[in-house]
């Protein structure tokens, strides 16, 4: 198997959803099948296995299993096409442990695998076009590429492509991110996919070559190695602070990513622990109008000499999913505050801490300590509406929200704060903090 079909394969089928859908979800049913069909589809996997499968034994586990519940009458009544296929499905994935493995009716994907693999041109630059337009307007994954305060980077991108195609694309985030002081890849929604980009994105992240991974083919009994590039179009990231998020849902070669990262200890992973795949697969249509997912390799950390399959990669930080991005950004803010010696920087960053611990742990402030800072500080006016402090100098009312005790954040304005010093249990003076550290006291008036 060549770099190229190893690429094409990654991107066109290692989104585990597409075989995840649940049995009985029948919304659209299929043609009816019969048992001669059956026959021959059970045939036809069997043969498919056991010629490519990673796993030999396995493969021949996996057909033993299909011809003896055929033959015991376990599909008899499984007569719609999709129900059929959800059941091998099942059966396959219940002897594999391989959530690369699947096995689906779709007409439509079939055909496209076909002319993919036809031997006309024509139909291969046309099949190969219609994908790649498909990729191009979802921008190859990538979603959302931003500088925040404290100048922490934060990319979320959803699949890795063919660098060939999307590397454009990832060295455009890349180098819009290359002077942050940390980095936050938020792999949360990525299902997997290319090892070229892998590769690609990992390079910017070592100053020297790193071996990231290999990955075993069965049919040619061969090795193929994935290092770090030894130029990249851009700044190199080598010493930012670098944190990726991770979810059950991060799986394939998103999992690769974060494997290769975290066994060079160049990455902190934040979040879940990721879905357990670490097979590159081959799809392969099964009677026309089936397609089998046939993981056809492996993947050999250099280090472990293993991989994840099964078993996932554990973060650093464990915490749900949807708490990934805070832990993460907080971590940040902290080991950038702890290592400054710039007193300008070090204030930008423990501004932004209070924020974001306060996210983390809300502080829960009663409304009758509430009421001690209603009043009026100069032209400065506090007061309470429905349970909530309302501040107003001349423009509008805005609404103040609690980081501490007695520290406030004031609704749309990210650069101004609201602090009360309270003596004897009554609010004294008012204070308001700008983030370039410039204080403007009020004494309360009345």
């Amino acid at each position: 198997m060549t770099r190229t079909a190893i690429r094409w394969i990654l991107v066109f089928n290692l989104i585990p959803a597409l075989f995840a859908a649940p049995a009985g979800n029948l919304e659209n049913a299929g043609p009816t099948l019969s048992a001669a069909q059956k026959e021959a589809i059970v045939d036809e996997i069997s043969k498919l296995m056991n010629e490519s499968y990673v796993y030999p034994d396995k493969a021949k586990q996996i057909e033993e299993r299909l011809r003896s519940r055929l033959a015991g009458g376990a599909y008899k009544d499984k007569a719609d096409a999709r129900e059929f296929a959800m059941v091998v499905a099942h059966d396959i994935l219940e002897v594999s442990k391989d959530r690369h493995t699947g096995f689906v009716f779709d007409p439509k994907m079939a055909d496209g695998i076909r002319r993919m693999k036809s031997r006309n041109e024509d139909e291969v630059r046309q099949e190969r076009e219609r994908q790649l337009e498909g990729a191009r307007s979802n921008n190859f994954g990538f979603r959302k590429v931003e500088r925040m305060a404290g100048n922490i980077g934060y990319m979320d991108f959803r699949g890795f492509g063919d660098a060939r195609s999307a590397g454009p694309t990832a060295i455009a985030a890349l180098n819009f991110l290359g002077y942050c002081d940390a980095l936050i890849i938020d792999l949360r929604q990525n299902g997997g996919g290319d090892p070229t980009l892998i590769q690609l994105i990992s390079s910017y992240f070592f100053p020297e070559p790193a071996h990231l991974n290999d990955i075993y083919t069965r049919t040619t009994d061969s090795t193929e190695n994935f290092w770090t590039l030894p130029f990249v179009p851009g700044p190199r990231m080598e010493n930012v602070d670098l944190y990726v998020l991770t979810s059950a849902r991060t799986f394939s070669g998103a999992e690769e990513f974060c494997y290769n990262l975290k066994n060079l200890k160049r990455a902190t992973l934040v979040g879940e622990k990721t879905g357990g795949g670490a097979h590159p697969t081959e799809p392969k249509v099964v009677q026309q109008n089936f397609i089998l997912r046939v993981p056809f390799a492996k993947a050999i950390n250099p280090i472990t000499k293993t991989n994840w399959e099964g078993t996932g990669v554990t973060p650093d930080v464990q915490v749900p999913a949807a708490e990934a991005f805070d832990r993460a950004y907080t971590i940040a803010l902290e080991k950038l505050s702890a290592k400054t010696t710039d007193a300008q920087k070090k204030a930008e960053y423990e501004w932004n801490l209070v924020g974001q611990r306060a996210r983390l742990s809300p502080p829960n402030v009663p409304e009758k300590n509430l009421g001690i800072y209603v009043g009026e500080y100069g032209e400065r006016k506090i007061a309470l509406e429905n349970g909530v402090l309302v501040y107003q100098r001349t423009g509008p009312r805005l609404r103040l929200t609690p980081l501490t005790e007695t520290l406030f954040s004031v609704e749309g304005l990210e650069f101004f704060r609201v602090e009360f010093v309270v003596k004897d249990g009554r609010a004294v003076e008012l204070v308001g903090l700008y983030d370039n550290g410039e204080r403007e006291p009020s004494k309360r008036t009345r």
